[in-house]
């Protein structure tokens, strides 16, 4: 028996917003990830999506209870059509394109689902030119001049969302109490597994969160060794960001705050969540025509990830 969530009197209000999905890049599952928490999913073909802890934690959820209302991922395209029509299988998307750009006109927004940031300009430019809103995941790009070429293209203020989900995690981030017990914040020490390039943005983008009058940077040094990359960063207000990114080496997501009273370790679990968060806060920005996340914060996470590749 299918049990359907009684829709509210504001949803019944609104349009839905149907999205257009544009994958696949190596490693990264979002395509089936983001498609299902808008679409629900089909649980066999999901099981193949060669990314096993996607239906794991998919799993975990209720459907359609727990999918984001008023929401399709309606159109889905794919460097191979193999991959694509997986996908649209898996995550009950109706419609597979040819070419990324015949989703201009028939979707209200675009989920940029790829992680490979030395091509997102690419990718992203003609839908930006057209004034379709887009979600480039992370990171927006490796270098400011990318980031800046793609706000430049920008039809309205709003139009371009990027981020790491882990800025709306609730593991990263503090309570009151924690404040109290902490007292100020004076080093931030965050560490993530796998690349620099494709996994910094994860840690970056949270810690930046918790030391809002951080006030410009005064060092930055940046050093790599044995396929592990560090960035160690002193800003204005005298506290310090230190980020390491363990390459192959098996390592949590986690930030450890240091304080002048106290320490906590914060570590990252719950991805379903912070996943649809940001696809929330994404359509939020569909919606009223207006950035949920400025400009200038991101540049600077883009500025911090420009900074940790200068030790290649």
């Amino acid at each position: 028996m299918t049990h359907l969530r009684k829709p509210c009197r504001m949803e019944t209000q609104m349009k839905t917003i149907r999205l257009g999905v544009i994958g696949l890049s190596p490693g990264n599952g979002h395509p089936y990830s983001w498609s299902a928490i808008c679409n629900g999913y089909d649980h066999l073909e999901m099981e193949r999506c060669g990314f096993p802890v996607i239906p794991r934690y998919l799993e975990k959820q209720r459907f359609p209870e727990d999918r984001i209302p008023l929401v399709e991922v309606s159109h889905v395209w794919a460097q191979d059509a193999h991959i694509a029509n997986h996908i649209a299988k898996a995550a009950l998307i109706p419609n597979v394109s040819e070419d990324p750009t015949d989703m201009i006109g028939a979707v209200d927004g675009v989920l940029l689902a790829r992680d490979d940031g030395e091509n997102h300009l690419h990718y992203a430019l003609p839908f930006l030119e057209a004034g379709v809103p887009i979600y480039v995941d992370k990171p927006l790009a490796l270098s400011r001049r990318d980031a800046e070429t793609m706000y430049a293209a920008q039809h309205y203020a709003g139009q371009l969302f990027s981020c790491s989900a882990l800025r709306y995690a609730n593991e990263f981030m503090l309570s009151h109490d924690d404040h109290l017990h902490l007292g100020t914040i004076r080093a931030i020490h965050a560490m993530t597994p796998k690349s620099w390039d494709k996994y910094s943005v994860h840690v970056i983008e949270p810690a930046l969160n918790l030391i809002p009058d951080r006030g410009a940077i005064l060092t930055s040094n940046a050093w790599a060794n044995n396929g592990t990359q560090t960035l160690s960063v002193v800003y204005e207000s005298g506290v310090q960001l230190h980020v390491h990114a363990a390459g192959d080496i098996a390592a949590p997501l986690s930030i450890r705050v240091i304080g002048t009273s106290g320490w906590k370790d914060l570590s990252f679990r719950d991805t379903f969540s912070a996943f649809k968060s940001a696809l929330e806060a994404f359509i939020q920005s569909v919606r009223e025509r207006r950035p949920v996340i400025e400009e200038s914060f991101t540049l600077e996470v883009v500025d911090l990830i420009e900074a940790g590749r200068e030790s290649n």
